[in-house]
Order: C-alpha cells, then structure tokens, then sequence
C-alpha cells in the first residue's frame, strides 16, 4: 500500500513539473529568469555527464561517381563540374509572345543544396517561369530491335513543385534535327517522366508511333498508374525513375527500383495503336419510320369525367383561426423615426428623401401584424393535369445505329516496340518553381548495367540521407533540447506503464507454477477444485445432519420441560391440600375452642 502512495506521489509530482515546464517554455520572460537561476545546476549536470552519452559520430559516405559496367548509348553524371556535350538551345516557341517566346530558363551544374554527399553534381533547373531547353547527343542512335531500352535518371524537386514538369524527351533522328534549335515542336520518338499542375500528379509514358498507311505520327498515352504519385513530388527528397521497353511490347515503369506502371503496348496505350476493323458507316441514316420508343400513351385510355385539371395544389385553411393579439391595423415595417436627412442631400438631383424603412417594434411582441391570411394547405383534391398510362410499344425496333463497313483505314502494327530510331536525349521544360536538380541519366539495354549504375548514384543518395537522418532516439533528444518539457512527457510514458504493471502484478496473489506443483506433488488446480466441491458437498450434509438433530433435541427438551411442569404443578396442590388440612386440625383442638355461657 505504502508503494502505491509513493508512485501517486510521484506521477503527481512530475505532473507538476511537466505543466511549468510547459509554461516556462511560452512565456519568455519567465524562462530568462529561470534559466538564471538554474545556470549553475545545469552546468554543474552537465560536468557530471558521461563521456560515453555523447552520440556516436554520423558515418560518412564518401562519393564516388558511377561507371558504367556495360554497354550504354548515354550516360552523364555531371561530376566534371561543365555542361560539356550538352547544347542549350536558342529557339522561340510559335506562336507566343515574344516576351516569353525564347528559350532562355538557365540551367547549370551544381551541388544538391542539402547534399550528403560532397563532389556529387547535377544539372540544376535554376530558374522559373521561363522555357527552358537543353540536349546531348547519344554516343550512336537507338535501334529498336531485338533488344530492349532502358531510360532511368535522377530528379529532386528541391523546392517542391507548383506546376512544371522534370521529363526527357528522346529526340528522333532526322536529318533536320538541329539540337541548337531544339523547341517544343521537335520531333521525339519518347517523352518519359514525371509532371505536375495544380493536384494533378503525373509519370508520362508517351511515344509517338507512325501510321504505317498515312505516315503521320499519333501520340500514344500510357494508362495511369494506379499509385499514389504525390509523395514524389512533396518530400523533396531524389528519386529514380526508370522505363523499361522489352522487344514482346512490353513495359515497365519504376519509382526508386519499385514498379508502379506496366502494360502492353498493344493493349494498354490511348488511343490505342492499332484502328478498329470495322467502323460506322458515316453515310448510313436512320429511317423515318423507325421506332425507338419503348413506350408509348395507351391510344384506348379515356380521362375519368371526375378529374379536374383545374383544382388548384394549394388552398386556404378553413380550419384556421387568426391568432389572438393580432394588429391587423399596424405595418411589418415603419420609417426609421432616428434617421436624418444627410446634409448633403440634393431633392433636385436625389429625389424627395425618405427615412429607410425598420420592423416595426410594435410587431415584436405581438403574433404578426398586417392583414391576417389563412395558411396554404395541400388540396386533397388536386390530381393535376391528366395523362394517358404508358405501355409497352408493339412497334418498337430499338436505338438505331448506323450499320458497320470496313475500315478503310485499318491497319495492324504487332510491333510498335519498333519505333522511330532516336539520336540525342534533351529537356524542354516551362516550371514555376527553380532548382530542379537532374543526375545520373543513363540510357542502355541491359537491366544489370542500369541497376549498377542506380546504386552507385541513388542509392548512394540514399545511403547517406539514411546515415545522416536520427534514428527514433536521436530524433527525441533533438525535440526534448528545444522543448525541455517534453524530459517530463517521456519520464510520464516510462513511469506510467511500470506503474499499472506494479499495481495490476503486484497486488495480486501469486499462484504456483506447475514446476512447484510438480515439485512438491501437490494436487493441481484441477484436482484441488474438485476436492474442494466435494468437501462442499460433505459439508453441506453436516450441516443437514446437524439440525436435524438440533431438531430432535428441542423436541425433547420440550417433552422433558411439560412433565417436570406437571409434576410441580401436582406438588403444590398436595402443599396447598395439606395446608388446608392443617389449618382445619388446629380450628378443632380445644385451646382454641370458646367457652360457652350460661
């Protein structure tokens, strides 16, 4: 009992201290006056610290920048500090305005701004609301063939992001292309990557496939991803993005190594590749006769001569009775009488003036005020304007469609994964937000040769943000040193649940284990139970036996009791039997006889 007191005393007190902890820490003044007060204990606890309490150092992940380990068409890291081999282009967009027609955003080679990793470098969207391009050649042009393409780099939205993109285009090999002149409208075989506007988060997969009768090129859109995108473009955090063609048509979409997309390039684009065999015949035209109606008004159906299309669907009560106290002769609203004309007030220009009008206050302890009206009620006769039933029309044809002919543009590609070759990678980007940081683009056609080059890259990003962030432990110390209440928020989660254990465990009876069972062959809880029911029992019956002959006992008492009162009674008849024997000998002896006159 007395434990329990000290822990009430104790989570009281710390109560106490967690709650001026807490208003030392809003109100200013009196936290300069108490850490004045308290400069030397804290000095002096600090002193008596430990050395060992002083967290371990971070370790340091040194960088290194990623080398290929296999064949690549492209591949750059930014590491040479330069925008060498990449060309910035000098274009205007049609029809803008010349103001902002140039492509004239800057980019440049820099260091992440919370970098973990020194020398690391990247290409840097720096500023905003402005058209930015930028491309490189790739070492020869991408054939698709019998292998597949594999296109991953790096994006970090280090200021987050409004509206703008961070995708890459692969720019078709023409003979007109001219990077120096590269502009919205250039000619791209693939535009992969992510892009956001207002709340809606895209990962673009588009690639431009040729209409093998026409020529043309048409867009094809991937489907969405099913994921949950918002989270890449918020944590400002770097992340890898990675698409994966394959020669079967194929696909696959990854965010940081994990797939979030995939599909058929067959069956999973929009519009899709290949047209419909067959389509609408765009001359066909539905005949007059034609029927689509399901239902039609019964032609037999005759208007009962009882319906009246004229009852109105409302009426008055007749029931109702104007309410007591109603001033009929004063008006809902009356001339404000503490208005005055302002002085300013021209009649010829403004008109005559008139007070604005208020409730009148009469009417505000009164039911209403006014001509009294009866209430509208529904009317039980209304049955509105007839109509004739509907039923099934005999005549009926269906919707009409216009019959199918063949398409005479239809066409079967089995192969769209055999795109338009592309020669050079580039970025043609609008932003409303700066410093969009790019690393680490590689552009080859094997998987293992892409996932080295991620983990020499990102996953180093990785390694060192993951060293560089506090663990759980860490992250508490940090908080508890800029709210020093918080000390007493983590001692109450300790002590409080060491408290219900001591209070809830301690307190009870402590049953034996079945080792001490065992131990001491004594009977186990079972065994015991069951003795104990029949010691129950036993004793019930005791208890029975027992007044039965409590019983018999007061029975014969009784008995006992009535004789010996039958018998007392008998010796005092015979006393007072003998008394009056007595007394009738001593009247008749001659001493007490008088004596006779003559």
């Amino acid at each position: 009992m007395e434990l329990k007191w000290l822990l009430y005393v104790t989570l009281l007190a710390l109560g106490t201290l967690a709650v001026r902890a807490h208003d030392m820490d809003d109100d200013g003044d009196d936290v300069v006056d108490i850490e004045d007060d308290l400069d030397d204990g804290i000095d002096e606890a600090e002193e008596s610290k430990p050395e060992t309490s002083t967290p371990p150092p971070t370790p340091k992940v040194t960088y290194r920048p990623p080398v290929p380990t296999g064949e690549v068409y492209f591949a750059e890291s930014f590491d040479k500090g330069t925008l060498d081999g990449w060309i910035l282009s000098r274009a205007k967009k049609d029809d803008t305005d010349d103001e902002i027609a140039k492509y004239d955003g800057k980019w440049e080679v820099q260091d992440m701004k919370e970098t973990k990793l020194p020398g690391d470098k990247g290409l840097v969207l720096v500023t905003r609301a402005k058209h930015h391009a930028i491309s490189s050649k790739l070492s020869k042009p991408f054939v698709f063939d019998t292998k597949p393409l594999i296109i991953q780099y790096e994006v970090n939205f280090q200021n987050g992001i409004e509206c703008g993109g961070a995708y890459v285009k692969l720019l078709s090999k023409t003979p007109e292309l001219n990077l120096d002149q590269f502009h919205d409208k250039t000619p791209y075989t693939i535009m992969f990557g992510p892009d956001k506007c207002g709340e809606d988060y895209k990962l673009h997969f588009i690639f431009r496939h040729k209409n093998p009768k026409t020529g043309k090129y048409e867009e094809k859109h991937a489907k969405r991803p099913d994921a949950d995108l918002k989270t890449y473009f918020t944590d400002k955090k770097t992340h890898l993005y990675t698409l994966v063609l394959n020669p079967d048509n194929s696909f696959e979409i990854l965010v940081d190594q994990t797939v979030v997309n995939s599909g058929n390039l067959l069956n999973d684009m929009s519009p899709p590749v290949n047209p419909p065999r067959e389509i609408e015949d765009p001359n066909d035209q539905k005949p007059e006769d034609w029927d689509e109606r399901p239902k039609i008004p019964d032609p037999d159906a005759v208007k009962p001569d009882d319906w009246d299309e004229d009852a109105p669907a409302k009426i008055a009560d007749e029931n109702a009775v104007k309410p007591e106290g109603w001033l009929d002769d004063e008006p809902e609203y009356v001339a404000d009488p503490d208005a005055e004309k302002p002085e300013d007030w021209d009649e010829d220009m403004d008109g005559e003036w008139e007070a604005p009008q208020i409730a009148n206050p009469k009417c505000e302890t009164a039911p209403g005020c006014g001509t009294w009206q009866r209430p509208m009620i529904d009317n039980p006769n209304y049955k509105g304007k007839w109509k004739p039933p509907m039923i099934d029309n005999v005549n009926y044809q269906g919707i009409w469609k216009p019959r199918k002919i063949p398409n005479p543009d239809f066409f079967e590609d089995l192969e769209p994964f055999r795109m338009t070759p592309f020669s050079a990678v580039g970025l043609e980007l609008w932003s409303m937000t700066s410093d969009i940081f790019f690393d680490n683009f590689i552009i080859c056609t094997e998987r293992a040769v892409a996932d080295d080059w991620a983990n020499d890259g990102w996953g180093l990003k990785k390694t060192a943000d993951g060293a560089a962030e506090p663990g759980v432990v860490g992250q508490m110390m940090a908080a508890a040193e800029e709210r020093p209440w918080l000390w007493v928020v983590y001692i109450l989660t300790v002590a409080l649940p060491v408290f219900l254990v001591v209070l809830f465990c301690c307190s009870g009876k402590k049953q034996p284990s079945a080792a001490e069972y065992k131990k001491t062959d004594a009977p186990q809880p079972d065994v015991m139970d069951e003795e104990k029911e029949e010691e129950k029992d036993k004793g019930d019956k005791e208890e029975e036996e027992e007044e039965e002959a409590n019983e018999e006992k007061l029975g014969s008492d009784a008995d006992i009791g009535s004789d010996s009162q039958e018998e007392e009674e008998e010796e005092e008849e015979e006393d007072r039997k003998a008394a009056s024997e007595e007394e009738e000998t001593v009247n008749r002896s001659p001493r007490n006889r008088k004596p006779r006159r003559d």
